[in-house]
């Protein structure tokens, strides 16, 4: 189908503006919570949330909230008609707990006027717990056998005999953080009844169809009574991919209670400690190596610390399992993992999906490799580059390989990578308390969902007499530019101005069964879609005689007269995809993104504080379908990826309790974190074939390219030192991290 597709317009001769641009800097945007003036006798959720992490209800009582002003009433667990859970996968998620699971967790829920008056009646909620132990970390996990699920095994060859037979083995731990999504429209759902007695949900929700299954679930109604439209959202990042369904489901509960409105939505402190975060991992590993730091064997071990409920667990650790190679070639892997079972919030979906955690090891593991043998770390990731030919571990082969040689060297020469690192030496030689780095790292990241059934997408697209066109589709708007592309597709498609087309608002009574959008999979699943929605029109228009001469409207009116339809379905779904958990094997990708970053910093060795001086990208889009659209997710991946690796560490006190649940305490990157000269180019000659457009997916891929700055800095911490011998670092790379590591190497060189 997408070979059908017409040529891209030459970018000069496109608008490569967002569709919603204006309407962002203007306010004119409309986001969930902007809803709230159309509803009148709307009511206001609040929650009485939990004291502890881990506890049981002795008691529960409303009376003294019923008597405050503005109270309308209460929602617990008997007023479910349905099944009150909004666990995605094994419902192991009570809308109103018995049993505590996390500290903070909503137990019950006010309903009042205003707010002010729904907290108010909160605070009068009388709740009594019987306190028990809580599982704060992935130790303590490990300990107690607190497991949600696995272990999950991958495997090639016989990696313990490799290891072995090695010339050289280093065996190590890695400790990597979680992070919050931190995006700007916090957790948002507004409910109604209809006329006909179903329910519609505004929803801030990367997965309407999933968030319309749960409303249904909980209401005990069928799915086609419950509607689900999401506007656009104010940021997500994976965090609301199944966590925005609790939310939707309280507010549909209450509506469906009281027979009014009622908008449920979490201030950012309630949406700190309320939500889940990337996953925290903790892995250990033994590597056996040659005398030029080839890769024989790794034997590998991964944790992540799930929270409470699974939530997407499972499939976040196999994606960790799946890029634990990145783009590395490791002849024998026995490569396990678990899903811990904490009193923390459920960690979920976040940009890259556990693919991070698991890139990150082989990067850690390759940076000791190398320094274990004096070699640089450049040269030893090269070594082990992946060559056209050769498979992954679960058995996938690694179609153009070749391209991540074309970026490193192409990369170096434009980055002038040599002639810096030789200039960096000469300024560590001269400098005592400031040192500066340089590194290189690469990014092979798998494009599709892992669950293969989610690799599909429908349309619709209404062309009205006048030739005006109304698109809809199943890919939710977070301001990653979905609806720029999909607009630009249509309009390409159809082979008429974008000006005349309208991309409506996601909703699931407009398109049934969507996939969440999520997976960097947006634009491959629903622009495919669409195009081929967009196919149809046009092979019946082309049955208009003298059609040709004609103008769209014309066209159109014509085709209306001679009774042509004017309106098609679309579908997609993505060819030659499969997965064995069973057998861990299969070819669960459809293509792979490639990319790589050269960063440069500085660290002073007195405060371990860090500066990145300079980063050139040079990243595989494809055919780009909007420069400006590719090109923001980049920069900002990139970004968010620095914040994960050097600045944003959650911390929980002994209690349980969020204690960064702010941005007073949650440091955040800002401008100070931008390098100081950025540089992003596009690989040239990278059609993707089979894909819309020959375009790529590069919503999660960059992210992984701030590796690039926390192996910057582990080369400047190296500079403070004697050169010799790996260096341990967890993530993230915090100034007192940084500091101690500096110390360490100070110590080393007396």
């Amino acid at each position: 189908m997408t070979s059908e597709l017409p040529t891209l317009l030459p970018e000069k001769l496109r608008n490569d503006v967002h569709e919603s641009a204006r309407a962002h800097v203007t306010g004119e945007a409309l986001y969930t919570d902007d809803m709230i003036g159309h509803f009148p006798g709307l009511l206001h959720a609040w929650p009485i949330t939990a004291p502890h992490a881990h506890a049981v209800i002795t008691g529960l009582n409303f009376h003294d909230a019923m008597k405050q002003p503005g109270v309308i009433t209460t929602l617990a667990a008997d007023d479910a008609p349905g099944e009150a859970d909004s666990g995605a996968n094994r419902h192991d998620e009570p809308l109103f707990p018995r049993e505590v699971l996390y500290h903070s967790q909503p137990v019950a829920w006010v309903l009042g006027e205003t707010l002010e008056a729904a907290r108010l009646g909160a605070e009068r909620v009388q709740v009594t717990y019987r306190k028990l132990p809580a599982i704060l970390t992935i130790d303590a996990a490990i300990s107690n056998n607190s497991f949600h699920s696995g272990p999950f095994q991958i495997a090639r060859g016989d990696a313990a005999a490799a290891v072995a037979a090695s010339p050289h083995r280093i065996e190590g731990e890695l400790r990597i953080g979680g992070q919050e999504h931190f995006y700007l429209e916090t957790q948002c759902a507004i409910a109604r009844l209809d006329t006909s007695g179903g329910v519609i949900v505004d929803s801030s929700t990367q997965h309407p169809s999933e968030t319309q299954e749960v409303v249904a679930r909980v209401l005990g109604i069928a799915r086609n009574r419950v509607t689900v439209e999401c506007l656009r959202m104010g940021g997500a990042f994976g965090g609301k991919e199944v966590q925005a369904n609790p939310w939707a489901a309280i507010a549909a509960l209450g509506a469906w209670k009281t027979k009014r409105p009622v908008r449920v939505r979490l201030p950012r402190h309630l949406d700190m400690v309320l939500t889940g975060k990337r996953h925290p991992f903790l892995s250990r590993f033994t590597a056996g190596f040659d005398n030029e730091g080839r890769l024989r064997g790794i034997e590998l071990r991964l944790w992540s610390d799930g929270g409470w409920s699974l939530d997407l667990s499972d499939p976040v650790l196999w994606r960790a399992l799946f890029h634990c190679d990145n783009a590395y070639l490791i002849p024998a892997l026995d490569a396990s993992g678990w899903v811990c079972k904490t009193h923390k919030t459920s960690q979920t979906a976040f940009r890259g999906f556990g693919g991070p955690q698991g890139m990150l090891v082989i990067e850690d593991i390759l940076d000791r490799v190398a320094r274990t043998l004096g070699v640089p770390p450049d040269v030893v990731r090269e070594r082990n580059f992946y060559r056209e030919g050769d498979a992954t571990h679960y058995g996938q082969t690694v179609k153009d390989a070749g391209r991540i040689a074309r970026i490193w060297d192409e990369l170096k020469t434009s980055s002038s990578f040599d002639a810096r690192r030789a200039a960096i030496a000469g300024f560590n030689a001269s400098h005592t308390h400031v040192k500066r780095g340089l590194a290189i790292t690469p990014v092979k990241f798998g494009i599709s969902f892992t669950a293969t059934f989610y690799n599909q997408a429908g349309a619709s697209v209404l062309v009205y007499r006048d030739g005006s066109v109304q698109v809809n589709h199943g890919g939710t708007e977070m301001g990653q530019g979905l609806h720029t592309k999909i607009l630009r597709i249509a309009a390409e498609c159809l082979g008429i101005s974008e000006d005349k087309i309208r991309v409506m608002p996601t909703n699931t009574g407009k398109i049934p069964n969507t996939s969440a959008t999520a997976a960097s999979a947006g634009t491959d699943l629903n622009g495919a879609a669409v195009a081929d929605a967009c196919r149809q029109i046009r092979e019946w228009l082309a049955a208009v005689p003298g059609g040709e001469a004609m103008t769209f409207p014309q066209l159109v009116e014509a085709a209306y007269k001679r009774r042509i339809a004017l309106f098609a379905q679309g579908y997609y779904s993505t060819p030659e995809i499969h997965f064995d958990p069973k057998t861990a094997q299969g070819k669960p990708f459809h293509y792979f993104a490639w990319g790589a970053a050269v960063s440069e910093v500085e660290v002073d060795g007195f405060t371990g504080g860090h500066h990145t001086l300079r980063t050139d990208i040079l990243h595989d889009v494809g055919d780009s379908i909007s420069s400006a659209i590719d090109r923001g997710q980049i920069e900002g991946g990139f970004v968010q990826g620095v914040g994960w690796l050097t600045l944003e560490e959650l911390v929980w006190d002994a209690g349980g309790r969020l204690a960064t649940a702010g941005a007073s305490t949650y440091k955040l990157p800002s401008w100070p974190e931008m390098p100081s000269q950025f540089e992003v180019a596009f690989l040239n000659r990278a059609t993707e074939p089979g894909v819309v457009f020959g375009s790529k997916a590069v919503g999660e891929p960059p992210l992984m390219l701030a590796f690039s700055v926390r192996e910057a800095i582990r080369a400047a911490i190296a500079a403070f030192g004697n050169g010799e011998g790996p260096i341990a670092l967890d993530s993230p790379a915090t100034p007192e991290r940084i500091f101690f590591a500096v110390q360490a190497q100070l110590g080393e060189r007396s």
